[in-house]
C-alpha cells in the first residue's frame, strides 16, 4: 500500500513538473508572439506610414540638390520688338571650402580674390571659420566677366574648390526716366521669404523690388530648374553624372509705354524736379510716365548694390521717388475744372453771370489776393473766370453756392482721394478735405476761409499727377475714366504667342448730364485759344485743350509755386484719338512756368511724329530751351 502510495505520489509529482515545463513555454511563445506582432506593428509604421518621410530624408542625405536659377521673362515697349529689359549671359564664381587641402586655405582664398580683384578680407567674410570644412557651394561674386572666368580656368590647378556657373544678369537696356516704371530686381530678403516661400521662392531667390519687376514678379520669374547628385554623408559628390530638371523661363511682357513718346516727355521735362504723364483717355493705357530725378537700374547689379541703394535714397530730391503717382501736390488751378463742371452740374449759378473781380477781397479778418492779376479782372463769366483762372470768381462761388460738402463729392467724382487703380506696387491716394475730418484732425471747425482755399486747389487738397490726367480724362469721355494700365499683353517667350491681353477697366462713371461735359470741354478749349495758356500752349497745327496751375508752396527756398499744366488734345478729334497730358514742375527748380511749354512740345511731338528737337523747332521754343533750360 506504501509503494502505491509512493508511486501515485512520483506520478504526481511528475505531472505537475510537466505542466509548469508546458505553462513557460507558452508564456516564452506568447512572448515572441508579442515581440514578434510589435516589431511587424513598427515595420509597418516605418514602411507604410512614415515611409514617405523617411525617404525624403533619406534622399536628402543622398542626394545634393542644387538650383538651376530660371531665365527671367523680358520686358518691351508697347511695339513689341523695342526690349526695354534683357537678360545677359554673365557668371558667378563658387568655392566649396572643404575641397581645399589642410593648411591651405590661405593661399588659395589670396589667390582667388586677386583673379577676382577683391581683398581677401572680402571672400573670408564670406566664409567665416565655422563653415570652413563645408562641402556647400558658397557664392563668392557674381556679374564676373568672361576674361576672368578664363584666367581662372586656366589656373584651376591652383585653386582647388573653386567653381563658376552662368547665372544670367538683368541688363536694363533702357534706363533714364524708365527706372521708375520698370523697377530693379535684386535678392529676396529673410522678411520676403518669410512671406512668399508658400509661393515657390527660394532663400536665394531674384524677385522683383520696385515697379513692374515687383508688381508682376509672378509673370517674369519663371520655375527653377535642379540638378541633383548623389553625394556622402559629409555631402562630398560621389557621382559625376547629375541628374537635371531644366528650368522654364518667365513669361515676355509688352507694356504700354512708347518709348519714343516717353523720351520726348522725357527730353520736354528736361532736368526739372517734376513729373510728365501722357494718357490714352478712352482706354486708360498709359504711353509716357517721367518722375526726375531718375536713376540707372544697372546699379544694382554691382556686389555693392546695397551702398548704391543708400547712396541714392540720401541724395537730394529723392531719384528713387516716383513722383508721377507715389508724389502728392496742391492741385492749384487745375481744380478748377472739377469746379466749374460743380458749377453747371448744380446749376449754383447762371454760366452767362458776371461777378466782378477787383483784384481782392476780404473775408472776416484776411485778404484773399487774386494772384493771375491785380487790381483785377473786373467782371468775368464762368467761361472767361476758367480761362483768366480767376481766384475772386472761384472764391466766391465755392463759398456762397457751393460749400465744401459739394466740392468734396466732385472732387471724389473726379477720383480725387482715391487709388488710381493703376498697376503699380506703390501709389498715393491723395487727399481730398472734409468739414468732418478737419474737426477730427485738429478739433476746429470748418471755416468759408477753408472753403474758398479748397475752391482753388490750395488747402488740404492734395493729388498726384496722375489724378490730374485722369480728371482730364474724365471730362474727355464725358463721364468716365478707366484705371491707369502699364501692362498690355503676356507673351510666351519661346513662341511669342499671346497669353494675355489686358483689357480697359472702368474706375469711375458719372451720372452728370453730357451738356455739362461739353460745356466744361469747351471752356477747356477757350482756356487755351483765350486765356493764359494762349501764349506757351499756342499751336496752329493742333487744337488743344486744358488748364494751367500754380500752387502756391510754403517753405520753399527760390520759389513758392508748382507749375501745372493739364490738357488732352486734338480737341477736335474723336476720343480714341485723343491723348492727355499732365506735367508738374515743382518749386524747388528756378522759376520759369515750364509746364505749359512742355505740354505744348508733347503735344507737339506726339501728333505730328516729331522728335523733342523737331517739335521745339516748330513751335518755336529753341530759345526758350537755350534760356530757360540752364540746369541742363
Amino acid at each position: 500500500m506504501d509503494d502505491f502510495n509512493n508511486d501515485l505520489f512520483s506520478s504526481y509529482e511528475k505531472s505537475l513538473a510537466a505542466s509548469k515545463k508546458n505553462f513557460r513555454i507558452i508564456i516564452l511563445l506568447l512572448g515572441l508572439a508579442l515581440t514578434f506582432f510589435i516589431y511587424t506593428v513598427k515595420l509597418f509604421s516605418l514602411q507604410v506610414v512614415e515611409g514617405k518621410a523617411y525617404r525624403q530624408r533619406s534622399r536628402t542625405i543622398s542626394s545634393q540638390i542644387k538650383t538651376i536659377p530660371a531665365q527671367r521673362g523680358e520686358i518691351f515697349d508697347r511695339n513689341a520688338y523695342l526690349p526695354l529689359v534683357i537678360n545677359t549671359d554673365s557668371f558667378a564664381v563658387d568655392l566649396i571650402p572643404a575641397e581645399i587641402p589642410s593648411g591651405y586655405y590661405d593661399t588659395v582664398v589670396s589667390k582667388l580674390a586677386k583673379y577676382l580683384d577683391v581683398p581677401k578680407s572680402y571672400i573670408d567674410k564670406k566664409i567665416p571659420a565655422r563653415m570652413r570644412n563645408s562641402y556647400k557651394a558658397i557664392e563668392i561674386r557674381v556679374n564676373v566677366p568672361f576674361n576672368t572666368i578664363s584666367n581662372i580656368a586656366e589656373n584651376i590647378t591652383d585653386l582647388p574648390g573653386v567653381s563658376w556657373r552662368s547665372k544670367p544678369m538683368r541688363n536694363y537696356v533702357e534706363t533714364g526716366s524708365i527706372s521708375h516704371v520698370i523697377g530693379y530686381v535684386g535678392d529676396i530678403t529673410k522678411d520676403e521669404f518669410n512671406v512668399m516661400y508658400n509661393h515657390g521662392y527660394k532663400a536665394n531667390s531674384i524677385i522683383g523690388k520696385t515697379g513692374i519687376e515687383k508688381q508682376y514678379d509672378r509673370y517674369l520669374q519663371g520655375k527653377a530648374g535642379l540638378e541633383s547628385r548623389t553625394v556622402d554623408a559629409r555631402g562630398h559628390i560621389i557621382s559625376d553624372i547629375p541628374v537635371i530638371q531644366p528650368p522654364e523661363p518667365g513669361k515676355n511682357l509688352v507694356l504700354t509705354i512708347d518709348s519714343r513718346i516717353q523720351k520726348l516727355a522725357e527730353q520736354a521735362l528736361g532736368k526739372r524736379v517734376g513729373a510728365a504723364v501722357v494718357l490714352r483717355p478712352s482706354n486708360g493705357e498709359v504711353l509716357a510716365m517721367v518722375s526726375y530725378p531718375f536713376y540707372d537700374q544697372n546699379l544694382f547689379n554691382s556686389d555693392d548694390a546695397a551702398s548704391e541703394y543708400a547712396k541714392l535714397a540720401t541724395s537730394p530730391n529723392n531719384p528713387l521717388l516716383n513722383r508721377a503717382v507715389n508724389a502728392v501736390y496742391p492741385p492749384a488751378s487745375t481744380f478748377k475744372i472739377i469746379m466749374t463742371t460743380a458749377i453747371l452740374a448744380e446749376k449754383a449759378i447762371p454760366p452767362e453771370k458776371k461777378i466782378e473781380c477787383p483784384g481782392r477781397i476780404v473775408h472776416g479778418n484776411r485778404t484773399f489776393t487774386c494772384h493771375i492779376k491785380y487790381p483785377g479782372h473786373g467782371y468775368l463769366d464762368l467761361k472767361n473766370a476758367l480761362a483768366q483762372s480767376c481766384d475772386v470768381y472761384y472764391w466766391i462761388v465755392g463759398r456762397d453756392n457751393l460749400g465744401v460738402d459739394k466740392i468734396a463729392s466732385y472732387s471724389k467724382e473726379f477720383g480725387f482721394g482715391e487709388s488710381l487703380g493703376i498697376d503699380l506696387p506703390a501709389q498715393s491716394i491723395g487727399f481730398v478735405p472734409t468739414s468732418q475730418w478737419k474737426e477730427r484732425r485738429y478739433h476746429e471747425t470748418w471755416k468759408d476761409g477753408d472753403t474758398m482755399n479748397m475752391s482753388i486747389g490750395q488747402g488740404y487738397t492734395l493729388v498726384t499727377p496722375m489724378h490730374a490726367a485722369n480728371m482730364v480724362a474724365m471730362v474727355c469721355n464725358e463721364g468716365k475714366i478707366y484705371k491707369p494700365h502699364l501692362l498690355k499683353e503676356v507673351r510666351d517667350p519661346s513662341t511669342n504667342e499671346t497669353i494675355e491681353v489686358r483689357k480697359p477697366e472702368i474706375l469711375r462713371e458719372s451720372n452728370i448730364d453730357n451738356a455739362v461735359w461739353k460745356e466744361v470741354q469747351k471752356d477747356m478749349r477757350y482756356m487755351i485759344t483765350d486765356g493764359t495758356a494762349q501764349y506757351p500752349m499756342n499751336n496752329r497745327r493742333f487744337q488743344l485743350a486744358g488748364k494751367t496751375g500754380t500752387a502756391e508752396v510754403n517753405g520753399a527756398q527760390k520759389n513758392h509755386w508748382h507749375s501745372w499744366m493739364v490738357a488732352y488734345g486734338p480737341y477736335d478729334a474723336p476720343v480714341e484719338e485723343q491723348y492727355v497730358v499732365s506735367v508738374l514742375v515743382e518749386a524747388v527748380n528756378d522759376w520759369e512756368w515750364w509746364a505749359p511749354y512742355c505740354t505744348n512740345i508733347i503735344f507737339q511731338g506726339i501728333l505730328a511724329n516729331q522728335t523733342f528737337d523737331e517739335a521745339i523747332d516748330t513751335l518755336g521754343f529753341r530759345y526758350l530751351v537755350k534760356t530757360k533750360n540752364r540746369q541742363e
